[in-house]
């Protein structure tokens, strides 16, 4: 296997760190639009097949260009998901397979946003599934922790716990903290406003997907690992656009863990404008106001020596067991800013992104998945993944509710 990784940012050099220490690939590049920051993530890893690369993400042919340089095989796609298309037909023109953690933009429907889809996530990569599926290439996406992770839960509840499944609802949350800053967020937040501002879909059997207001139906979910009690909020995600495709169940929906704080600072975003992409005209100079907010803050990836907590990522699922009997769990993950900070000098939140999409290349280099086509997390055995990421040193755990 030979690995084009485009995006050397937190998650791009987190994915680095994890992949190091692994043996299942030939070679590693990765690439990013900064060449200095593509060769900070390799630095120290050349011995072990890591070289850096400079590429225009925004450029099908550049990333085509690149794999073909380099021969590879499988391309990694770690930058944000406005990128997600360019990559991803650079990847099949150079005859490469392909793996996401986000897939392509949605964009709400023009009369009724908040009631019915417009362009779903996702929907341009499924667009394409045939040309992937008669060329014999997979096209992975969805594959970090939520999406990912999360997905692969929902497959290991259907096969293993239940004979029904009546909802699966993924529930993501935490306790970080981060010291000097009164808003930091942990991840991207370009990322984060586009899904949280987004009209939220859900997931129904008689309805199929529709859609709901942004930041609705607040519930209080009790997270393991010492994170307690968060609010979690309806937000848009892929798992509730992948899940029903693979996954028998009569309804899933995705709530994020935010807390009253960054709700609050979202819907001022929201209220001021400043979560629009289009540019705006200001001194002359055309701006984008998301790209300005997100340049105002720090830089997640290097957060994690001021950050304290955890993060959860999991899937609460509810139905009828293999004996018939009613059962509810809530199947989690839990990462320790301080054990990767300590183990890897990743903090949380990147980490447990990062981990999943390797722990699947793994499982893709092995020969153990095996696909052609779009395919999601779901539909894969969920099982050798649940085993490999306990060898990777990160175990799961599942908690009846």
């Amino acid at each position: 296997m030979r690995v084009l990784l485009v995006g050397a940012g937190g998650v791009g050099a987190a994915a680095t760190r994890i992949a190091a220490r692994r043996d299942f690939y030939d070679l590693f590049v990765v690439a990013d639009h900064d060449f200095a920051r593509a060769q900070t993530a390799v630095s120290g890893l050349e011995s072990r097949g890591f070289v850096a690369a400079k590429v225009d993400a925004s450029s099908a042919q550049a990333v085509a260009d690149l794999c073909r340089e380099h021969g590879i095989t499988h391309v990694f796609n770690a930058v944000d998901p406005r990128f997600v298309m360019p990559i991803f037909d650079g990847a099949y023109a150079a005859g490469a397979d392909y793996l996401d953690m986000a897939m392509s933009l949605s964009h709400p429907h023009a009369e009724q946003p908040f009631e019915k889809t417009g362009v779903k996530l996702g929907d341009e990569q499924f667009a394409a599934s045939g040309q992937w599926l008669d060329s014999g290439r997979l096209a992975l996406v969805g594959m970090g922790v939520e999406p990912g992770l999360s997905d692969v839960f929902a497959r290991y509840a259907a096969d293993h716990l239940f004979s029904r499944i009546d909802e699966i609802g993924i529930r993501d949350g935490g306790n970080l903290v981060v010291a000097g800053y009164d808003f930091a967020p942990s991840f991207s937040v370009w990322t984060t406003i586009e899904e949280c501002l987004n009209p939220p879909v859900i997931w129904e059997k008689d309805r199929g997907w529709f859609t709901t207001e942004p930041l609705s139906e607040p519930e209080i979910f009790d997270f393991p690992g010492g994170i307690g009690e968060v609010e979690c909020v309806h937000v848009e995600h892929e798992e509730v656009l992948l899940i029903p495709r693979w996954v028998d169940a009569r309804r899933v929906t995705f709530k994020y863990g935010l807390g009253k704080e960054f709700i609050d600072v979202l819907k001022t975003l929201h209220k001021l404008g400043l979560d629009r992409t289009a540019p705006v005209s200001v001194g002359g100079v055309s701006v984008s106001p998301r790209d300005v907010v997100a340049a105002c803050l720090p830089d997640p990836a290097g957060l994690g020596d001021r950050m304290t907590g955890s993060t959860c990522a999991g899937t609460l699922v509810s139905g009828t067991d293999k004996d018939g009997n009613p059962r509810t769990v809530y199947l989690y993950h839990v990462v320790d800013n301080e054990w990767s900070m300590r183990e890897y000098g990743s903090q949380a939140v990147v980490w447990q992104t990062a981990v999943n999409p390797v722990v699947a290349l793994e499982l893709l280099a092995t020969g153990v998945w095996r696909g052609a086509g779009v395919l999601g997390p779901e539909a894969f055995d969920a099982v050798p993944f649940l085993e490999k990421l306990v060898e990777y040193g990160s175990p799961w755990a599942m908690r009846e509710q």
